[in-house]
C-alpha cells in the first residue's frame, strides 16, 4: 500500500470516528434525565394553556413550589380541576412543561371533606 493512499485511509477512519463522536455527544445531551412530579392543582388556565400547580420537592431537579406550567397534552384541561392532585414528569433543563399529567386518586388516609 503506497503512502497516499495509507494517508487518505487514515483521514477517512479519523473523519469517521470524529463523525460518531459528534452523533453519540447529541445523543447524550437529547437523553435528558426524567423525573417524578406530584403537585397539587391551584389554577386552571385553558385560555392560556397553563397549570398553577403546588409543586412538592422533586430531589435532583426543584424545591417545592407554586409554579405554573404547560402540559405537553391540552386533553388535561377537560378534566383537571382546582385541588386536584396531580402526577406528571419533568425533564432536566426543562422547569416549564409537564408531560403526561394524570390525575392522582386521593390519598387513603387524606381527611374526608
Amino acid at each position: 500500500m503506497s503512502s497516499i493512499r495509507r494517508n487518505q485511509l487514515t483521514v477517512f477512519v479519523g473523519t469517521l470516528l470524529c463523525a460518531l463522536l459528534v452523533s453519540m455527544t447529541i445523543r447524550a445531551q437529547d437523553a435528558k434525565k426524567e423525573h417524578a412530579f406530584r403537585g397539587v392543582v391551584q389554577k386552571v388556565d385553558a385560555k392560556n394553556k397553563s397549570l398553577t400547580v403546588d409543586g412538592e420537592n422533586v430531589p435532583g431537579w426543584m424545591t417545592a413550589m407554586t409554579m405554573s406550567y404547560s402540559p405537553d397534552k391540552e386533553d388535561i384541561f377537560k378534566t383537571v380541576k382546582v385541588g386536584d392532585q396531580i402526577t406528571a414528569k419533568v425533564h432536566d433543563g426543562d422547569m416549564k412543561t409537564l408531560y403526561d399529567v394524570k390525575i392522582a386518586p386521593p390519598a387513603k388516609d387524606a381527611p374526608k371533606k
